[in-house]
């Protein structure tokens, strides 16, 4: 009866003691599907980075239908990757997210124009039809248009605005001057596609002063509340910010790891690998703490969208250092 009942004990300790130690769980909320743009957290995942951290991370992939800030909303994630003009936007309209990180220093946004159309500065861009992404991406043009002071409503003195979907048709079917691209993706698909580097003319939103920031981290104000939500995720961005040095310095080997990942077998590894080349001068000069002046650079921007802009007022508590000055230190 003794050996029967310490057994059960010992087991039962056993027990008890595997629950102590088991990993806390963080659902992350990608904002478009499985590519080179997220490989930081794909690295941390497959380098076992999460793990040392005693977390269980699942990564969702987004795309067209998915927006981060419902799915955090609807409680479908603990974290969620989005662009600032969409957060600040979410945090308006009272859902109230916090920028925990910002690991995207620079931003990759471009407007991708062809020569022929006699394109060769924004002073050309009057009487033109330009591909724009909508779905709270609009807002950075929507600010440069109405800083060059023109008008979005179409005419000799303004410009056309087409709602480009998420692909490059209108540029290679001319049905538009210049479309919107990502330094490292939209743009590579128009070369793949038949054009010539020469034959096309680029502005990136940040040589243009119109940059707004891309990818950061949310999570919701209320679950900062909690000590323990803190601390996972102190240690959620300490891995994450590992993976995403570690395919800074390893650009080929984590575009293979993505690719791994990619249940829907869509991506080109030529295609992966270029695009983490370009994902890395995005990310590099950040150690994943925010820059003040970065972000009010953002709120600046959005705030002169013209007669509607993303956001009437300067926010506050849209972000905190709290968690990358535990994380980092």
């Amino acid at each position: 009866m003794n050996k029967i009942t310490t057994t059960a004990l010992a087991g039962a300790f056993a027990l008890t003691g595997g629950l102590a130690q088991a990993a806390d769980d963080v659902t992350l909320q990608l904002k478009w599907v499985t590519q080179a743009q997220f490989a930081g957290y794909y690295v941390a995942l497959d380098k076992g980075f999460y793990e040392e951290e005693d977390l269980n991370v699942t990564i969702k992939p987004g795309g067209p239908d998915v927006a981060p800030a419902q799915v955090i909303a609807g409680g479908g994630a603990d974290v969620v990757l989005d662009w600032m003009p969409s957060a600040l936007a979410s945090r308006e309209k009272g859902l109230n997210l916090v920028n925990i990180a910002q690991p995207f220093k620079s931003s990759g946004m471009m407007l991708t124009c062809r020569k022929d159309t006699g394109i060769t500065g924004p002073e050309d861009f009057a009487g033109k039809t330009l591909g724009v992404w909508f779905f709270g991406n609009e807002y950075p043009f929507l600010s440069w248009m109405s800083q060059l002071g023109l008008s979005t409503e179409g005419g000799d003195a303004g410009v056309t605005v087409l709602k480009q979907g998420f692909n490059v048709d209108p540029l290679l079917q001319e049905q538009a001057a210049c479309i919107s691209t990502m330094t490292y993706n939209e743009y590579w698909q128009v070369i793949d596609a038949g054009l010539d580097a020469d034959d096309l003319i680029t502005f990136k939103y940040e040589d243009m002063g119109v940059a707004t920031l891309e990818d950061g981290m949310y999570v919701l104000e209320e679950n900062l509340a909690d000590p323990a939500f803190e601390d996972k995720m102190v240690r959620f961005v300490r891995a994450s910010m590992k993976g995403w040095k570690w395919a800074e310095e390893n650009p080929a080997e984590a575009a293979e790891i993505v690719l791994d990942n990619d249940a829907t077998g869509a991506q080109t590894e030529k295609h992966q690998v270029r695009m983490m080349g370009e994902i890395a001068k995005l990310t590099a000069g950040s150690n994943g703490a925010l820059d003040v002046a970065d972000y009010e650079r953002t709120v600046q921007t959005l705030l002169k969208g013209g007669s509607d802009p993303v956001i009437t007022a300067a926010p506050t508590g849209a972000w905190t250092h709290a968690i990358t000055d535990a994380a980092l230190k």
